[in-house]
């Protein structure tokens, strides 16, 4: 499954950082983001709890980016 999620980040490389976090993240299969619309598109591994899941991408990005912001939660 294929979910895209709205992000927050400052700049082109940072956005470029996140996506290589977000890609080795357990449960990603493959990810990728536009900086220029801000969003990352994230595919999971079939069986994927995908909260879960986000809550370690987004745990990664901030490792990365501290300023960073996500938009996963409801």
């Amino acid at each position: 499954m294929k979910k895209t999620y709205k992000i927050e980040v400052d700049c082109a490389n940072c956005a470029a950082k996140m996506e290589e976090a977000a890609k080795k993240t357990e449960g990603v299969k493959d990810a990728s983001v536009n900086f220029m619309t801000l969003k990352m598109a994230v595919e999971f591994e079939d069986g994927a709890d995908r909260d879960a899941v986000m809550d370690n991408v987004f745990k990664a990005c901030r490792k990365i980016e501290p300023d960073c912001e996500i938009y996963y939660k409801k």
